[in-house]
């Protein structure tokens, strides 16, 4: 309860808690539709994206794809002397970009007139069920606020594994290892997903020996078993040890790395490894904090926040959205996620089409999907085809250097209609847009006859697969 404490703010229409992708958006859109609006943020602006993910590790990953068009250098006639990596220079860039993103989200909330409020929100039982209030301490201060609707966008923060004492110098999360001072000479890295594969491309590039150890029987688990296997082989081909079907365990500090025993994989035998540095890249768990959820009547399920379609949890008027409610731990997820809740919260009816979100992996080469892989396609009772076309044999990937890789498009035999597409490659992630956007159309195959990419581009090859669907693809030989 309040007790006695006033309240000491306006009445807002929305109050949300968390300043990350999903919680920004989620105001700036409540503010589009006429809100009177605050967030709350106990760090900095932006969540874990731009302080702690997305934007930082995109800076090391940019870094990498720059020692990699050096290698390349002398297949455009190009004599480049051997480049030298100055990582105090590189944690500037990137830590100048992440301070530019967070000023960019104040001046958006300036602009929308949402107040920011710093500190830590936790909400307070009430018997008046049509306001919420939300008690914001930082420090030895407080602050009594009241809204209409409330927002929770808390995010998540790294997983654990039993036995690994993650101290910060040798055993790392993801937030640790984006502060390293010295390249790791060995690294070990627990966990094959997204995170994991892209510290794997970034620490090779950079110079470390990388193990990665994955308990599941492929890398990227979830993703097209195809691609994900052309990935391996690119990994590997660069000197990444790749486990996969194994665990790590048994982890012991030394002085000087950490010795972790890896069981399973080619080998069923338990293997003694010594590492420098080890990261536990097991994922993500949803971060709730003391928000006193239960006395406000919020239900979990697990460790999450349990939401319908429109982002509603099971307190009228409380929505949740993004890492805290668990699913897809993805920034552009959140962002679509805090779209609809703000809407609901307005009037609106909105809900969210999970379908056509893509999935991003930021390696070097970098891979992206959306819809369906091939087999969950066929277990949905499908009848499917297959197009693919490489970038081997597209004329902008040639010129440029950049043949690895392929387009892969999954379709339903009888009606042609485009249910997934995966893709591995340069600039994967920027191509799959284009590929969501026919799955949100519904387009079908025989529509992509009639669409015309520019030509040398890189999205030739979406045409190019969705055509070979057919057996049609322009440039490749005859099929039997």
């Amino acid at each position: 309860m309040l007790e006695n404490r006033a309240v000491s703010s306006p009445l807002y229409d929305l109050i949300v808690i968390g300043s990350g992708p999903g919680g920004y958006t989620a105001a700036i859109r409540a503010a589009q539709l006429g809100a009177k609006a605050a967030v709350i943020e106990r760090g900095h602006l932006g969540g874990t994206c731009t302080n702690k993910g997305c934007i930082p590790t995109k800076a090391l990953v940019a870094a990498v794809e720059t020692l990699e068009t050096i290698d390349r250098a002398a297949d455009f006639g190009i004599k480049v002397q051997d480049p030298e990596i100055d990582l105090p220079a590189l944690q500037k860039h990137k830590n100048k970009t992440v301070e530019r993103l967070r000023k960019g989200i104040a001046l958006l909330f300036r602009s929308y007139d949402i107040d920011l409020i710093k500190g830590t929100g936790k909400f307070v039982a009430q018997t008046d069920s049509e306001t919420l209030y939300i008690e914001v301490t930082k420090d030895a201060e407080w602050l009594a606020l009241q809204a209409r609707r409330a927002i929770i966008a808390t995010g998540s923060v790294p997983a654990s594994l039993p036995g690994a004492n993650i101290d910060g110098e040798k055993i790392l999360t993801s937030d640790h290892i984006l502060e390293l001072s010295e390249i790791p000479p060995s690294l070990l890295i627990v966990g094959a997903g997204a995170i994991g594969l892209e510290f794997a491309s970034i620490f090779n590039a950079l110079g470390s020996e990388v193990t990665l150890v994955e308990m599941m029987p492929q890398i990227a688990p979830g993703e097209d078993a195809e691609t994900a296997g052309l990935l391996r082989r690119s990994l590997t081909n660069k000197g990444i040890e790749i486990k996969t079907g194994a665990r790590a365990e048994g982890f012991k500090i030394g002085p000087d790395g950490v010795e972790v025993t890896v069981t399973g994989g080619q080998s069923e035998s338990a293997v003694s490894s010594f590492f420098s540095t080890v990261l536990i890249a097991v994922g993500r768990k949803p971060y709730l904090g003391e928000l006193g959820l239960e006395q406000l009547g919020v239900e979990t399920d697990g460790q999450q926040i349990a939401v319908n379609q429109k982002m509603e949890t099971t307190r009228p008027g409380v929505y949740a959205i993004g890492d805290a409610v668990g699913g897809t731990l993805l920034a552009h997820v959140a962002a679509a996620e805090g779209i609809v809740a703000a809407e609901n919260a307005l009037g609106k009816s909105s809900e969210i089409d999970y379908r056509i979100i893509p999935n991003c992996i930021y390696t070097c080469p970098e891979m992206a999907s959306v819809g369906l892989t091939q087999a969950k396609a066929n277990q949905a009772g499908y009848e499917v085809k297959v197009g693919r076309f490489p970038f081997a044999a597209n004329g902008r990937a040639l010129t440029c250097s950049q043949t690895e890789g392929l387009v892969k498009v999954v379709a339903d035999q009888d009606t042609g209609e485009i249910l997934g597409v995966h893709i591995i490659g340069s600039q994967a992630t920027e191509l799959i847009g284009q590929a969501a956007v026919a799955l949100k159309l519904e387009a079908t195959i025989e529509e992509f006859d009639r669409i015309s990419s520019a030509h040398p581009t890189l999205s030739e090859a979406i045409m190019e697969a969705a055509l070979d669907v057919r057996r049609e693809a322009i440039d490749l030989p005859r099929k039997g």
